[in-house]
């Protein structure tokens, strides 16, 4: 129900910082092969926001800077990482240092690694025939990024070169801040937090998956007096299950019209008119999504609607995130949703 009391203002949203591993070439050191530092503005705009433990298998495993370059080879079923130069293989020492440092990680929220790099890439690495001589036969991950999918593939973990697209980079930090949270509620032991973690991120689970809002309430409304750590383990699986894919559009338009109808009745037919012609212009790509759930967010704090201000589908993430430029390869960055 609509509270027809005086007009609140949207809350002023505060986040736990997550923990964030990067590869320490991301504007930290220039330890890249040729002694470079890679610039990316992600990195400076999230500081603030976020507790980093920056990386550099590479050098980790001993290899200096400046260095000549490494390569993975296929060696039937598996990847092998090679320095063509000296003959090295390097192979068992990346994945030994990789195991190690993983295992004294902690706890951590998710993962910026550098793109194509034959350590830190994630999914678009080139692996040779052979050492010298041969051509590209596949792509896949580096060595590091391989033990970091195999342990923490639920979590966020991205290349840097795909988080310059902002749909990309909207939904890594919808969900990074997320889990970051679940991670600050694990500390409390109290069922009624869950419930409240729930109840403001249920818009934005239903845009993300209809099937996993469903499934996750059964958690939270099932729990029969089991043990919290048990409940919230359950609850943390299926959450980050289901936001493992950006939302589609017409799971969005789903979201606006669910949000409207707490409205509706309240508002002039010209309203109405005017929110179905601004859903006909997001459906057919002639408006971003924020500017649906700024109108929706309007009409909340116009009708006192608590309920709909917490919703954590409005501001996901720090707003002063959502203003970075798109790498040309998405749309023009604002306060906006994904998609």
């Amino acid at each position: 129900m609509i509270r027809s009391t005086a007009p609140l203002s949207a809350p002023v949203r505060e986040f736990p910082k997550p923990v964030l591993v990067i590869s320490e070439c991301l504007e930290f050191e220039p330890c890249r092969y040729n002694g470079a530092r890679i610039h990316f503005d992600l990195v400076h705009a999230l500081a603030p926001h976020v507790e980093y433990c920056p990386v550099c298998p590479e050098v980790q495993v001993g290899l200096g800077v400046p260095r000549d370059p490494i390569r993975i080879v296929a060696d039937g079923g598996r990847n092998r990482l090679v320095q063509p130069s000296t003959g090295l293989d390097l192979t068992e020492d990346m994945e030994g240092f990789s195991a190690r440092y993983l295992d004294g990680l902690g706890e951590v929220d998710g993962f910026i690694l550098k793109s194509r790099s034959p350590s830190c890439g994630t999914g678009s690495v080139k692996v040779f025939a052979g050492a010298d001589a041969g051509g590209v036969v596949r792509r896949g991950a580096g060595l590091f990024a391989a033990a970091v999918l195999e342990r923490y593939g639920p979590l966020v973990v991205e290349d840097e070169g795909r988080l310059r697209n902002h749909r990309i980079r909207e939904h890594f930090l919808t969900k990074l801040f997320a889990t970051a949270r679940l991670r600050q509620l694990a500390r409390t032991g109290r069922i009624a937090d869950l419930v409240r973690f729930h109840a403001a991120y249920k818009f934005l689970l239903l845009a993300y998956s209809e099937r996993g809002l469903r499934a996750l309430g059964r958690v939270v409304g099932n729990h029969g007096g089991d043990p919290f750590d048990a409940v919230l383990a359950e609850y943390r699986t299926g959450f980050l299950g289901a936001l493992e894919t950006t939302p589609s559009y017409a799971s969005m338009i789903n979201v606006f019209q669910h949000i409207f109808g707490f409205f509706s009745r309240e508002l002039g037919r010209g309203e109405r008119v005017h929110f179905g012609g601004q859903l006909d212009r997001y459906r057919e790509g002639q408006l971003p999504a924020s500017a649906i759930a700024l109108l929706l967010e309007s009409w909340a704090i116009r009708f006192g609607s608590d309920y709909i201000l917490d919703q954590a589908l409005f501001v996901p993430f720090p707003v002063a995130l959502a203003s970075l430029a798109d790498s040309g390869k998405g749309r023009a960055a604002g306060r906006s949703l994904t998609p």
